[in-house]
């Protein structure tokens, strides 16, 4: 693998930008469109939050091919979790299938009135209904969609960048 190669250059910068934009998008949907988070939406963020520092790391480790195409790749393999958890939770907003959370707050110890003022002040957000679509398709759905492909993407140019 060549130190500069391109294709390696392209699947560092798909697995910076993707996680970047994505999580930029969903923070501003957040708290410039009000559309709260749900449970299985901040699953789908993490792994985007693990990517980036992997990404980075594949920066400055370009004087390395083969570390810079590891953390590429292992940064492209968090986008394509968050893209799994993302097309499940797509499933679970369709009614394809169930979740596996209820998405409920935790409540934090303390009075029983404590507890009811926590409940009511938080923001009503079920993980089974979409609060938002276009084309039919939900913000869980364009994550899969997005991130999957991006993550498959990431790989297809590391191998190339391997065969280069």
């Amino acid at each position: 693998m060549k130190n500069r190669s391109p294709s390696l250059a392209k699947a560092r910068a798909l697995a910076l930008l993707t996680p970047l934009l994505l999580l930029g998008g969903a923070y501003a949907s957040q708290y410039i469109g009000g559309l709260h988070p749900c449970e299985m939406c901040w699953w789908q963020r993490y792994p985007h939050m693990v990517a980036i520092p992997l990404a980075l790391v594949a920066y400055a480790a370009q004087g390395r091919a083969c570390i810079s195409a590891l953390f590429a790749g292992l940064a492209g393999l968090a986008v394509g979790i968050s893209g799994g958890i993302g097309l499940f939770h797509a499933g679970v907003e369709y009614g394809w299938w169930e979740g596996l959370t209820t998405c409920s707050t935790s409540p934090s110890s303390g009075s029983a009135a404590d507890l009811l003022n926590q409940i009511m002040a938080s923001p009503i957000t079920r993980c089974d209904v979409a609060p938002w679509s276009l084309f039919g398709i939900s913000l869980a759905g364009y994550n899969g969609l997005l991130s999957g492909a991006v993550a498959l993407a990431i790989l297809a140019l590391l191998l190339k960048a391997r065969k280069a």
